[in-house]
């Protein structure tokens, strides 16, 4: 039992309060009063939900600014990711510390929550491979949603695995551990990828994800098949409540009509689409005609850093030149509450009772925020390489006075290190 007490502002994701504490009980939620056991100190910080990241390639971690891998088209990109791939070599050691390394980021940039939407596959069914990402979340304390993804994967070598996985991973009573699928996009997979996952997900009751409408998506749609990527997930049953679609920089305003009437759920990847020149989300519209917007950073092989609030003020940015400015606020909501609508998982987000006691406690008394009028959204305007002092998730503190609980920062960090250096040298 938790009581986070002497915040200056907590903002639940539905009401703001000025001063004030978090209760979290023995079950790992939000408690509707007052709890025994130990108190954090808040002084002179902000409180907000745990954020959640909804699209993320940790094992892209262990290969950030590569040469020949920034401001390039997307077709020479995705060959050159694959190829040093395969020179380092996809397994389980390597996802494991390269999950590390990327969860470890998250925790101490305010991410409570991550999805890993792993599309690098050894051979056999993936479960020691997805294992070994959901053994570095367990280590860490972060809770994870692993996506087991698809790229040009035999059909039913990927489904097969997927249920494996599935049944291995998808048990977790506690709500720390997620497990759904999600085919790369229509650029990459078959019609029948995309059936044999969808039975996957239905058998066992999973979310389904994918991108859609980044730049080599739309080209090879149209080339392919002589149709817009969208067109396509319609017409193979993806464009549904329980689908979750990342990227959508080239929508037209009857596609947004169309994501609209689905009830489909999106995600926001600034921080990899600007910089690598792959398109604006105009998802201030999206969000305008219903669609629930998420907040995800992509992986480190497009967005070299992990950041999910730099990311949150990148759309803030950005977004007067796709449609109209944003609000911090709004922003915010995409980062925590609307990432975890679109996982289906409605206690995570939010700091009401009976919501998942997942919090951060951002430091506010430093010089990035004198004079700003507004603290809640000085979180996205300021400072934009801010880090908090506290993070919770579950009813437990695993980022405590800016560094991490379980294991210090530089073990992970060099644990990645001596991996790729070994077998580089190898």
């Amino acid at each position: 039992m938790l009581t986070v007490r002497g915040a200056d502002l907590v903002w639940t994701g539905v009401v703001e309060r000025p001063g004030g504490e978090v209760a979290c009980g023995p079950d790992g939620r939000v408690a509707g009063g007052q709890v025994e056991g130990e108190v954090l100190d808040a002084s002179g910080c902000v409180i907000t939900p745990g954020l959640v990241n909804a699209h993320h390639h940790l094992l892209q971690s262990a290969f950030r600014i590569l040469p020949g891998t920034r401001g390039v088209p997307m077709r020479e990109w995705l060959p050159r990711m694959s190829a040093a791939y395969t020179a380092v070599g996809v397994d389980g050691g390597l996802a494991h510390a390269a999950a590390s390394v990327g969860l470890a980021e998250s925790l101490l940039c305010g991410v409570t929550t991550v999805a890993d939407h792993h599309l690098t596959w050894p051979a056999g069914d993936g479960v020691e491979l997805a294992s070994a990402v959901a053994a570095a979340a367990a280590e860490l304390g972060a809770r994870l949603v692993f996506v087991r993804g698809s790229a040009r994967d035999d059909p039913q070598a990927a489904a097969a695995s997927a249920d494996a996985i599935a049944s291995r991973l998808g048990g977790d009573a506690t709500g720390m551990v997620q497990v759904a699928v999600g085919p790369a996009g229509v650029h990459s997979d078959a019609p029948e990828t995309f059936a044999l996952l969808g039975e996957v997900a239905q058998r066992h009751g999973l979310r389904r994800r994918t991108q859609a409408n980044e730049q080599v998506d739309v080209e090879v749609a149209a080339e392919r098949y002589g149709r817009r990527p969208l067109e396509l997930l319609d017409e193979w049953g993806w464009l549904a409540p329980d689908v979750t679609l990342a990227h959508l920089c080239g929508v037209t305003p009857g596609e947004i009509a169309r994501l609209a009437a689905t009830g489909v759920s999106a995600t926001h990847a600034p921080g990899c689409d600007l910089p690598m020149g792959w398109g604006v989300a105009p998802m201030a519209a999206l969000s305008d005609a219903g669609v629930t917007i998420g907040l995800g950073t992509s992986g480190g092989g497009s967005n070299d850093a992990g950041h999910l609030l730099a990311d949150a003020r990148l759309a803030l940015q950005v977004a007067p030149l796709a449609g109209r400015p944003v609000s911090a606020r709004e922003v915010l909501a995409w980062a925590t509450a609307g990432s975890a609508v679109g996982l289906g998982r409605a206690e995570l987000g939010r700091l009401e009772p009976g919501c998942a006691a997942d919090l951060v406690c951002w430091d506010v008394t430093g010089v990035a925020d004198a004079g700003v009028a507004d603290p809640l959204a000085g979180l996205l305007w300021a400072a934009p390489g801010r880090r908090p002092r506290h993070v919770v998730v579950a009813g437990r503190v695993v980022v405590r006075d800016g560094q991490l609980v379980s294991r210090p920062e530089t073990e992970v960090a060099r644990a990645l290190r001596a991996l790729l250096a070994s077998r580089a040298a190898g």
